[in-house]
């Protein structure tokens, strides 16, 4: 039996156990994925201080996102086709979040809808919206997580045209995967993730397949999401869906200082800084290194997020002490998802936790409100 004590070990255990196509999907950038590789490798250049002769009893890793009280300043990031990685992924994942005491976030683009994850795994979870030009659908769309009483709406402002990722391309990603004798071939090296799927109705679009006019199954949803996006997307829209949502809005993909003080401006509650895990432009530099100067911008006015690269818990110390309200983890949970279902996505959030409570100690602290930049070594961190 494998012994599991880090994120890696999942991710090697979700590569043997998902069809390649949607192990890629969720383990690749756009391009030369070289954005990608930074958002993970920037973290290792930052050191930390240890200090020694410090009271280490009593620590807490509690702290609020956007006013909601959560176990540890991390978030389950939205990703698209959760439910591909393991049958009913969504629900699954959610039910690990709302155990552990984190958010999740439920992608406009998942297997499982609004209503079933509300179903199945409880109200409150997040979810983030894709903004299309039937706006009459999008409409729809915040009404229903309104009605699952979604606790947050993420909008997302960096996917109005999609980012180029080889390995969909090469791979023909589709939901569910095409039966070409590549694909066939592939899958019966998978039998787990045969199993489950076969043991679901969960397989298309939730929140668009049934909700969309015109779109019934899979090849009408192909034609209808490939002129959808919409590149028109603007600062008028994000003030038209803070007004129809009414709750707590969230605007991830900020990666420049002026579009951090328009969010900031818009009345949103929070702004993640995020390149879309390194999957729209490459070559835009990572997340960790943008934050500093956000937060010096814009920090005293908004909450500032991150997401991209967290790969443990001293990755989530980091961030905090650079200035991040809360953390987001997208290709971290999804190894988990695809390892072990949602055992896995408890088993990421336990490690993250006991880095981050450990290394927190470490460094000389017992509360995560505490937390700094003075436990970073200088020269070694960005600044702004």
């Amino acid at each position: 039996m494998t012994v599991i004590t880090c994120i890696e070990d999942l991710r090697r255990l979700a590569q043997r156990r998902v069809p390649r196509m949607f192990y890629d999907y969720a383990d690749s950038g756009s391009w030369t994925e070289s954005t990608y590789r930074a958002n993970e490798s920037d973290f290792q250049s930052i050191k930390l201080r240890q200090r020694v002769a410090v009271n280490m009893e009593g620590r807490s890793t509690r702290t609020t996102m956007v006013g909601q009280p959560v176990a540890m300043p991390v978030a389950l990031a939205p990703t698209g086709l959760t439910g591909m990685q393991h049958a009913d992924g969504e629900i699954l994942a959610a039910r690990a979040a709302r155990a552990f005491g984190v958010p999740f976030t439920l992608s406009t683009m998942s297997i499982c809808s609004i209503e079933d994850v509300a179903r199945h795994a409880g109200e409150g979870f997040w979810f983030q919206l894709y903004v299309m030009r039937d706006r009459d659908f999008i409409e729809r769309l915040i009404d229903r997580a309104k009605a699952a009483h979604c606790g947050a709406l993420v909008l997302t402002l960096d996917l109005q045209i999609l980012g180029q990722r080889h390995k969909d391309l090469k791979n023909g990603l589709s939901a569910p995967p095409k039966l070409t004798l590549s694909n066939i071939v592939n899958m019966m090296t998978k039998p787990r993730w045969c199993l489950g799927m076969l043991g679901t109705s969960r397989r298309q679009f939730g929140n668009i397949v049934g909700h969309v006019k015109g779109v019934a199954d899979m090849g009408s949803l192909s034609a209808w999401t490939a002129q959808q996006f919409d590149p028109r997307l603007n600062w008028g829209d994000v003030e038209w869906i803070k007004k129809r949502w009414g709750g707590k809005l969230i605007l991830k993909g900020i990666m420049d200082v002026e579009d951090a003080k328009l969010a900031a401006d818009s009345g949103a509650d929070a702004l993640i800084v995020s390149n879309h895990g390194g999957r729209q432009l490459d070559g835009a530099e990572s997340s960790i290194r943008a934050l500093p100067r956000i937060v010096e911008a814009v920090g005293k006015r908004i909450e500032v997020h991150l997401d991209g690269g967290i790969r443990s818990g001293q990755d989530v110390l980091k961030a905090r002490a650079l200035g991040a309200r809360g953390t987001y983890i997208g290709r971290a949970f999804l190894y988990g998802l695809g390892a072990m279902g949602e055992a896995g996505v408890t088993k990421v959030l336990e490690i993250l936790h006991k880095e981050l409570d450990l290394t927190m100690a470490f460094t000389g602290h017992t509360q995560i409100e505490t937390v700094d930049r003075s436990i970073l070594i200088p020269g070694t961190y960005p600044v702004a």
